[in-house]
């Protein structure tokens, strides 16, 4: 299910803006389902990026664009689970080029991009508190 949702939002991205992501990440924790693309910009989104009225007429216009079709991308992922999206919402990362699509029933969602990956052995250990 993962891989075909994945695939869903390559294709929905790729039809929307003639871009296709280099990957794209889904990950699924009780109700929520989180995707990101990532390097999804083009290189003139990026170009406009640079500046802080650029990157939000880019964050802006991403954020329309997902607003005006994300029903197809929504009707895509229930064919995909069986499960009724209830809520939809895109971020737009114009320093790295990632766009987040989050699909909820009804909760609060914050996502946080880290600078870096984290070992699955780290993530699922005991920690350190730190």
């Amino acid at each position: 299910m993962a891989q075909q949702v994945a695939e869903a939002a390559r294709t929905f991205q790729e039809r929307q803006t003639g871009n296709s992501p280099k990957a794209v990440t889904v990950v699924l924790s009780d109700d929520t389902l989180v995707v990101t693309l990532h390097d999804a910009l083009s290189p003139a989104e990026i170009e406009l990026s640079k500046t802080p009225d650029g990157a939000a007429q880019v964050q802006q216009y991403h954020r329309q664009l997902f607003e005006s079709s994300a029903h197809l991308l929504r009707k895509e992922i229930r064919r995909i689970t069986g499960v009724k999206v209830r809520e939809a919402a895109v971020e737009v990362e114009t320093k790295t080029g990632a766009v987040v699509h989050a699909f909820t029933s009804g909760r609060m969602v914050q996502v946080f991009r880290l600078d870096g990956s984290i070992s699955a052995e780290s993530w699922s250990g005991p920690g350190n508190g730190s």
